[in-house]
C-alpha cells in the first residue's frame, strides 16, 4: 500500500514537470542550450506550443454583414445563410486566418453574418474576398494526355520567378487545373439542390434541378462524359466529384455516394449557396489593435495571479498544513489546465480566461469540503487514517453534485451561446473536470503520504 502511494506520488511529480514545462518551456530550453554548449551534445528543445489568442487579446477585425434574401423563399432562408457561412469560412481559411469565427445571426427579421478575423489588422483584402458571391461551376475531367502536358509544364517552371516563367513557351498552361477543365455550366443555371433519400436503402441523395438552359447544357456534358468524373467546384475548390453513369436529360439529376446525412446537408447548402444570388453587405467593421489586446491580456493575467495568491493565503491561514498541500495541488492544477489549453488547442479570449479563473475557485471549493469534513472527523477523536478516508468519502457526493450541475450549465452555454460565451463555457468545463481529478486524486495522494508518520501526530497542523 505504502509503495503504491510513493509510485503515484512520483507519477504526479513527473506529470507536473511535463505540464509545467509545456505551459512555459522557456527556462527548460535555456538550460538545454546551456548544457548543449558545455558538452557539445544536441539535445532537442522541449515542445514549445504557443497559446492561441482570440480577437480581443491578439487584436484583429470584427466584421458584420447583412444578407440580402429578397430573392429567396422564406423556407430557404436558413439553408441559404448556412451555405453562405460555409463558403465564407472556407474563404477566410484560404486567406490564412487562424481560428476564424463565422456565425449567423437573426434578429428583427434581419439575417446577418458575423466574421471575426484574429490577427488581421488591415482587412481590406479579406473584406473584398468575403463580399464576393460564391461561384459554383461544373468541370469535366481532362484526357490523360492533357493532364500530362500540364503537369510537365508545371514541373518545367518549378522554381522559376514570374518573369523567368513568361519567357517559356505556353507558360500559361502551368496555371491551369491539370485534372479538370471548366465548362459553361455554372451555378446560375442551377435552380436548387435538395436532400432526398433512397426509398430502398434509405441512403442520403442530393437532388439537382436545372433551369431550361442549364438542362440542355447538363445533358450535353453528361453525354460527353459517361463513365468520367463531372466535378463540382465552389470558388475553385472541389466539393463533390461524382461519376456520370449515363446521359441525363430533363434537367434533373441525383448525386449518390457514401455520404452521412450531415455531409449531404452540407453539400446541399454549398450547392445552393453557389447557385442562389445571396449578396451580402458590410454594415459594421471594428478593428481591435494589438496594443489594446495586449493591455487586456496583461490585466487578465494580473487578475488571475492576484486571485490565485489570495486563494493560497486563505487556504494556508484557515486550513494550515492541508491548506499548504492544497496550494501545491492548485499549482499543479494550473499548469495542467494551461498545458491542456495548448494541446486541445483552446482559443483564449477574455471570457475564456474568466472561465479559467472561475474554475480555480471550483478547485478550491472541493478541497475545502474535504478538509472541513476531515476536521469534523478528527474532533470526534478518530484516527488520522480514518478521518482522512471518511473525509473524502463523505465529501464526495457534495463535490460530485456541485461540479456536475455547473458542468451541465457550462455545456448548455457552449451549445447555445455565441463565440465569447462558448469560450467561457469551454474553459470552465475543462477546469471543472481537471479540478475533480486534482482534488480527489492528487490531494488525496499527498495527504496519504503522512499516514503513520510523525507529522500526523501534530494535531494543530490538521485542526
Amino acid at each position: 500500500m505504502r509503495k503504491n502511494i510513493y509510485l503515484i506520488f512520483i507519477g504526479i511529480i513527473v506529470l507536473a514537470f511535463l505540464a509545467g514545462n509545456l505551459s512555459y518551456p522557456k527556462y527548460l530550453n535555456q538550460s538545454i542550450d546551456f548544457f548543449n554548449n558545455k558538452i557539445g551534445f544536441g539535445f532537442p528543445h522541449f515542445w514549445d506550443i504557443p497559446f492561441k489568442l482570440g480577437l480581443d487579446l491578439q487584436g484583429g477585425t470584427h466584421l458584420l454583414y447583412e444578407a440580402d434574401l429578397s430573392s429567396i423563399e422564406a423556407g430557404d432562408y436558413s439553408s441559404a445563410t448556412q451555405g453562405l457561412r460555409d463558403i465564407i469560412e472556407r474563404r477566410v481559411n484560404l486567406f490564412g486566418v487562424t481560428e476564424p469565427i463565422v456565425q449567423t445571426q437573426e434578429a428583427s427579421g434581419k439575417h446577418r453574418l458575423v466574421v471575426e478575423l484574429a490577427g488581421i489588422k488591415e482587412p481590406a483584402e479579406a473584406i473584398k474576398m468575403i463580399g464576393q458571391t460564391p461561384f459554383l461551376e461544373f468541370r469535366e475531367q481532362r484526357a490523360e494526355e492533357e493532364t500530362q502536358i500540364i503537369l510537365d509544364k508545371q514541373k518545367e517552371l518549378e522554381g522559376m520567378t514570374y518573369e523567368e516563367a513568361q519567357k517559356i513557351e505556353n507558360w500559361q498552361l502551368a496555371l491551369e487545373d491539370p485534372y479538370f477543365k471548366s465548362t459553361s455550366l455554372t451555378g446560375k443555371y442551377l435552380k436548387r439542390a435538395d436532400l432526398t433519400f433512397d426509398q430502398q436503402t434509405g441512403a442520403p441523395l442530393i437532388s439537382l434541378q436545372f433551369n431550361n438552359e442549364g438542362a440542355d447544357l447538363f445533358e450535353q456534358l453528361t453525354s460527353q462524359n459517361v463513365g468520367k468524373i463531372l466535378a463540382i467546384f465552389i470558388d475553385g475548390i472541389p466539393i463533390s466529384t461524382p461519376v456520370v453513369q449515363e446521359a441525363i436529360s430533363g434537367g434533373k439529376a441525383q448525386i449518390s455516394g457514401d455520404f452521412t446525412v450531415d455531409e449531404a446537408k452540407e453539400l446541399v447548402r454549398n450547392l445552393n449557396a453557389g447557385a442562389l444570388p445571396v449578396p451580402i453587405k458590410l454594415i459594421s467593421q471594428q478593428t481591435v489593435g494589438p496594443t489594446l489586446g495586449a493591455v487586456s491580456l496583461q490585466k487578465s493575467l494580473m487578475a488571475g495571479l492576484l486571485g490565485f495568491l489570495a486563494v493560497i493565503i486563505f487556504l494556508i491561514i484557515f486550513y494550515r498544513f492541508p491548506g499548504f498541500l492544497a496550494s501545491l495541488v492548485l499549482v499543479v492544477y494550473v499548469v495542467l489546465i494551461l498545458s491542456l489549453f495548448k494541446l486541445i488547442p483552446v482559443t483564449l479570449t477574455l471570457a475564456g480566461i474568466g472561465g479559467f479563473i472561475l474554475s480555480i475557485g471550483m478547485a478550491v471549493d472541493a478541497n475545502i469540503l474535504i478538509f472541513s469534513r476531515m476536521r469534523e472527523e478528527l474532533k470526534e477523536e478518530k484516527s488520522f487514517t480514518i478521518a482522512l478516508e471518511e473525509g473524502f468519502r463523505r465529501s464526495w457526493p457534495s463535490i460530485r453534485d456541485g461540479n456536475l450541475t455547473t458542468l451541465i450549465v457550462a455545456l448548455i452555454l457552449f451549445g447555445l451561446g455565441t463565440s465569447f460565451i462558448k469560450g467561457f463555457a469551454l474553459t470552465l468545463s475543462i477546469g471543472i473536470l481537471v479540478s475533480m481529478f486534482s482534488a480527489i486524486f492528487i490531494t488525496r495522494t499527498l495527504l496519504r503520504l503522512f499516514v503513520n508518520t510523525k507529522v500526523e501526530k501534530y494535531n494543530w497542523l490538521w485542526r
